[in-house]
């Protein structure tokens, strides 16, 4: 098939014979009719800009042709739908581990949360001397002001809290500004068994006394068995990076349809990313539950903005490079194929940065679209496991599992070692029953290539001044 047209209102088609067509790449788009300049592109049955030249039926379109129609802060209206997905509610169960604040993991290791980025070296000591210990480098903790100080510490709080950690070592030094007794208040009440803390300064031999704690937490994680769970217990991270041209036909509506399936059985998902929601974001508001959640959607979209606006930032500066190679030309066409991880679920929340799901269904997540700090966030917002779509590859992984799910078969066979699941193949059906059946053995205790490769990696949103 050597064209692709996703919706019948479409004035493009996506070239999908693996030589291209002519001089038009694998991936990219063909004008199906002629084109004048000023009328708009319509791919997924909306515009995703406008030509700025006229474009002759059968000619290539990109950046050479076509530019965004979006411009800055905009007013909304609430147009509600009448009904979200239809999906049914699964009986599966994984088997996880249930902990004593009723919570559930789907992994039982110990980690160390550094509260500043001058023990990092010596968390990696300590981690490397105890098997099923891991630890998570950071640069901040100290030496930043007001609201990114709040940033290190809701993250790092997330990772505390995170229940697939069995076990916590909090890691200080001891005179920054995120010491211990500041992160114990902004903590709060923890369980004592299962979170100890260890200033380095206080003690002599900081490795010694720290591989002595871990060693404590490591026997009482061990206390922990994995038994049957209701799927609809799972949270799940949406993300995806490095997209190409096919992540909206295949890999994202994979994605949404997982998301459909957990959230229709009882779970969460998460969808962050919020500048890759502009030119998409009124399908989202028309999903919200209420007027509530529209008011807090429309806020999540224009502050996005304003923060690009106040640092005299072009808002539209996207795709990047390499989604421009792989076809997508304009943020609106990236947006409609990166909101499609979603499914058709209704919006159920909006989150700030780093806040913890409250409610089962489809939540938005304020945040940015860079790759490993988007994971960090879903990571400490409760996600147990994070469904990172990509077309062009990426090894990135989060301290949760981070499953690759390739949008191109080609992909899925020349990276192998980094992907998970290959999405590119046309029995639907059977598709989503064998990624549902991975998504299960994952949170049951399989390894994905992130685990395997031990790529495991936090990084924490800056917005301000360091001193």
């Amino acid at each position: 098939m050597a064209d692709f047209r996703i919706n019948a209102s479409d004035n493009v088609a996506v070239v999908m014979d693996e030589g291209g067509v002519g001089e038009i790449p694998f991936g990219h788009k063909r004008a199906l009719v002629d084109i004048k300049s000023g009328e708009n592109v319509i791919k997924y049955g909306f515009p995703i800009g406008r030509a700025v030249a006229d474009i002759a039926a059968g000619e290539h379109i990109h950046v050479h042709n076509i530019k965004t129609n979006l411009s800055g802060v905009l007013d909304y209206e609430y147009k509600p739908i009448s009904s979200g997905s239809a999906v049914e509610k699964s009986d599966l169960t994984f088997m996880g581990f249930r902990r004593k604040d009723g919570s559930v993991g789907i992994r039982n290791e110990v980690w160390i949360v550094n509260t500043v980025g001058c023990v990092n070296k010596i968390a990696e000591r300590i981690a490397a001397e105890v098997p099923g210990t891991f630890t998570f480098s950071h640069p901040y903790g100290c030496s930043q002001l007001g609201e990114d100080h709040g940033f290190t510490q809701t993250i790092l709080r997330g990772l505390v809290n995170h229940p697939n950690a069995g076990g916590v070592l909090v890691l200080g030094l001891g005179c920054e500004n995120n010491n211990l007794a500041e992160f114990k208040r902004v903590l709060g009440d923890y369980d004592e068994e299962r979170v100890r803390f260890l200033n380095s300064q206080d003690v002599d031999d900081e490795i010694a006394a720290g591989v002595a704690i871990v060693r404590e937490l490591r026997a009482f994680a061990n206390g922990f068995n994995r038994e049957p769970v209701p799927l609809g217990e799972l949270v799940i991270g949406l993300k995806c990076g490095g997209s190409d041209a096919l992540s909206g036909i295949t890999a994202n509506p994979l994605v949404g349809r997982l998301s459909d399936k957990i959230i229709a059985s009882g779970g969460s998902c998460l969808l962050t990313e919020v500048p890759e929601m502009f030119g998409a974001e009124t399908l989202l508001m028309d999903r919200c539950v209420d007027k509530k959640i529209f008011d807090k959607t429309v806020n999540l979209i224009n502050n996005f903005k304003g923060y690009f606006i106040r640092h005299n930032q072009e808002v539209y500066e996207n795709p990047s490079p390499g989604n421009k190679d792989g076809g997508i030309t304009t943020l609106e066409e990236k947006s409609l194929g990166c909101t499609q991880k979603g499914g058709e679920s209704k919006v159920v929340d909006v989150l700030a940065y780093g806040e913890r799901v409250k409610v089962p269904g489809l939540s938005l997540l304020d945040g940015p679209g860079n790759d490993i700090v988007a994971v960090t966030n879903l990571t400490a917002v409760g996600a147990h496991m994070v469904l990172f779509t990509t077309g062009r590859g990426t090894p990135l992984g989060g301290p949760v599992p981070t499953v690759k799910v390739a949008s191109n078969r080609n992909l899925a066979h020349v990276k192998a070692n980094w992907i998970d699941f290959n999405a590119d193949k046309e029995d639907l059906a059977a598709l989503d029953a064998e990624f549902l059946r991975l998504i299960v053995e994952v949170a049951s205790g399989r390894e994905v290539k992130n685990e395997v490769n031990g790529y495991r990696e936090i990084a924490i949103f800056k917005d301000g001044v360091t001193l």
